[in-house]
């Protein structure tokens, strides 16, 4: 197929609510430029870019999916993305290597839910954008409200470019940026071009000033020719829309009905001459802060933005040239792991189809097969051009389930699949809890879940069982206790004798050193499950020998390691042995540790124990007329609020909740807010639990 030049191409990624559109947008997209000869539909299952199997039994795109067209000489690589948040790693990971970002709206319901979450990443990432009111052709549409909800999410620099109208009972399309009205037959396709109403003048006239005025004002070479002649022409207003998108402070609004092929070739028309390619852009930024030059003479630099495992062809790596060209048997190095990776297949994608090509220049959007060592985020670079590429920062999981095998026998196999998921979706977290014994499992939400569990069962072949996480409680002492335990055994021969006296008391920062004691040596350790375990010498008289102490210790760390109440490690507590007697024969390091385990244990039940539970810092961006609903589950979950800011029409509620309280909140919280709601969470503290929970957990 032609090779296109840096200039010529662009990158383009489709985001929106669902059910907006975006996948029919992208269908009749190809087939209006010639490269599919009949459109499918999503309710046909024969789409080109929805082709896995779960997005045919689910009805809506799973997968972000990079497939391409090309009009008038320009070629346009089009990312069709999910309109559901619980898969926000593709939205993201394909808004990261767009040049223009087109948001999807449909003209019945205008600014979703949805359109709002992907907004806030969108404006994160400063990318330009255009908006797109789809089905302006249904009976319910509503394009003035659509465009008023576009204004009231970006601002006035929303730039209403189209406007639809009907006219002798045909679907017409006005273009305020060309003065011209576009006229559809039933069928859409290529429309008449036809001159404006005399009644639709006077306000496309209007339009058309403030296209001219928005234009000027992101160029001071134009603000200087429109402040002259008081107008610009087409081609001048293109550049200051162009500049403006640039700046992230422009925002063309176009309507389309992609369904019945009404639009997409203007559309198209103007992604080619105005929307910016990679090289109008900032330039990367690698990992240690140089720019990445968008040029096709600079060094190969190709970042991995995408990866998709297919039982028929095994993992298919997508990736963005970054700057210079690369062709097919190019031996490239992994600035992750220095590995060196051969091209061996080259390809352009569309859905799953694949076009071979011998090269791809800088700005393009290329696939390869098989590669052994690359993963979603890495940097594959010439051998002689260490580089990093800046990687997508993936949101915090929202909740967690701990998984295991149906069957037991495929506990490794579930381990091994989950690791691919998780290469192939970093929103997607696998740890292993050696406290509770438990693999854990992070992600965006039920539905996202739900996902993972029809990939693991129909792609990797594992039954899994999904459960509540246990949750990582601690132990500690809320006064001091002493006692003593003695260990004697007698069975033939060499027998086992020790004994240990000891105190215990709560640890905490810059107390004062033991009253009562002599002390002849201390020990502070920092405990791996945090907190401190303190242990002093205060043996006088040499009534234990000193070779004995660390075997006490040892004795002491392992009650620790598995606390009396819930099995729970033990933490912040200092250790006083201050006497014991010792055999000559019989007393060893082991009878030392089985007496200063006993002795500690029963000093720790007799010393007030206290139940400690992870808290955690919740924040919750929620809409104004939403917080009551949400603040009442909040306190329902025991929370301590700590404060509300505003933000727009938000308010942000801070608060501590108890980590045990936040199972089925992403849920809970998505059902009091219809979805508009959106929080993160972070490990503050332990804090103790309420006597009547810790009774509870005890029992």
């Amino acid at each position: 197929m032609k090779i296109y030049d840096d200039k010529h191409i662009k990158n383009v990624v489709f985001v929106g609510a669902h059910n907006s559109g975006k996948t029919t947008l992208a269908e009749t997209m190809l087939f209006e430029a010639g490269l599919i000869n009949r459109r499918g539909t999503v309710e046909n299952k024969n789409t080109v870019s929805d082709y896995h199997d779960i997005e045919h039994e689910r009805g809506n795109s799973v997968f972000a999916t990079p497939l391409h067209t090309e009009w008038r000489n320009y070629k346009i690589n089009i990312i069709d993305t999910p309109g559901l948040d619980d898969f926000i790693g593709e939205i993201i990971s394909s808004i990261r290597v767009a040049d223009t970002i087109v948001t999807v709206l449909n003209a019945q319901q205008g600014v979703e839910v949805g359109t709002e979450i992907i907004w806030n990443y969108i404006d994160k990432f400063h990318k330009p954008t255009l908006f797109v009111i789809n089905q302006i052709d249904h009976i319910n549409s509503k394009f003035d409200e659509s465009f008023k909800s576009i204004k009231n999410l970006v601002g006035n620099n929303a730039l209403q470019i189209q406007y639809p109208l009907v006219v002798d009972g045909a679907q017409c399309i006005v273009d305020v940026l060309k003065m011209k009205m576009y006229k559809f037959g039933p069928e859409g396709g290529k429309p008449a071009k036809l001159e404006i109403p005399d009644g639709q003048k006077e306000w496309a006239k209007e339009l058309n000033n403030e296209l001219i005025e928005k234009a000027a004002e992101n160029d001071e070479t134009l603000l200087e020719l429109f402040l002259e002649k008081g107008t610009l022409n087409e081609d001048e207003m293109r550049q200051g829309i162009k500049a403006g998108m640039i700046n992230h402070e422009l925002f063309p609004v176009f309507c389309v009905s992609a369904l019945n092929d009404m639009g997409s070739g203007r559309l198209m028309g103007f992604i080619d001459n105005v929307a910016p390619a990679a090289a109008d852009l900032k330039p990367e930024q690698s990992v240690d802060g140089k720019a990445v030059k968008a040029t096709k003479e600079s060094p190969t630099a190709l970042f991995v933005f995408k990866t998709v495992y297919q039982p028929n062809l095994g993992q298919i790596t997508f990736f963005k040239v970054m700057s210079g060209e690369v062709r097919l048997n190019d031996k490239l190095s992994n600035s992750r792991n220095n590995e060196t990776e051969t091209i061996n297949q080259l390809f352009i994608m569309d859905g799953k189809e694949r076009q071979p090509v011998n090269k791809l220049t800088v700005g393009d959007i290329g696939a390869t097969l098989k590669l052994k060592f690359t993963e979603t985020n890495d940097t594959l670079a010439a051998p002689n051009h260490v580089l990093s590429i800046k990687p997508i920062k993936f949101p915090p999981s929202r909740i967690k389930k701990a998984v295991f095998a149906v069957n037991t026998k495929d506990e490794e196999k579930l381990s091994e699949s989950l690791k691919k998921i998780h290469s192939q979706d970093p929103t997607v977290k696998i740890s292993f809890s050696a406290e509770s014994k438990q693999l854990i499992l992070s992600c965006q939400g039920d539905l996202h879940l739900a996902t993972i569990d029809w990939t693991l069962k129909n792609i990797y072949g594992v039954e899994a069982r999904f459960e509540k996480p246990k949750i990582a409680f601690r132990e500690t002492i809320q006064r001091s206790s002493t006692s003593n335990y003695r260990h004697k055994k007698q069975s033939g021969g060499s027998g086992q004798f020790a004994e240990v006296h000891l105190k215990i008391e709560p640890w905490n920062e810059n107390m004062e050193e033991p009253q009562g004691f002599i002390i002849r040596g201390k020990e502070e350790m920092d405990l791996s499950w945090g907190g401190k375990l303190v242990f002093y010498n205060c043996i006088v008289g040499g009534v234990i020998d000193l070779r004995y102490l660390p075997s006490i210790m040892k004795g002491v760390l392992e009650v620790m390691e598995e606390g009396p109440l819930t099995g729970s490690y033990i933490r912040d507590v200092r250790v006083m042995v201050y006497d014991g007697k010792m055999h000559s024969v019989d007393s060893n390091d082991i009878s030392f540790k089985i007496a200063g385990a006993h002795a500690f244990k029963e000093a720790f039940l007799n010393a007030n124990p206290k139940l400690l539970e992870p808290v955690m810092e919740l924040t919750v961006k929620v809409p104004e007329d939403m917080v009551g609903s949400v603040m009442t589950d909040l306190q329902a979950r025991r929370s301590m609020i700590l404060g509300v800011e505003s933000n727009n029409n938000y308010q942000i509620l801070k608060s501590l909740t108890p980590e045990a309280e936040l199972y089925g909140f992403s849920t809970d919280l998505r059902s009091l807010t219809q979805g508009r709601a959106t929080f993160k969470s972070s490990f503050s503290s332990y804090k103790p639990v309420p006597a009547n929970v810790q009774n509870d957990l005890v029992n």
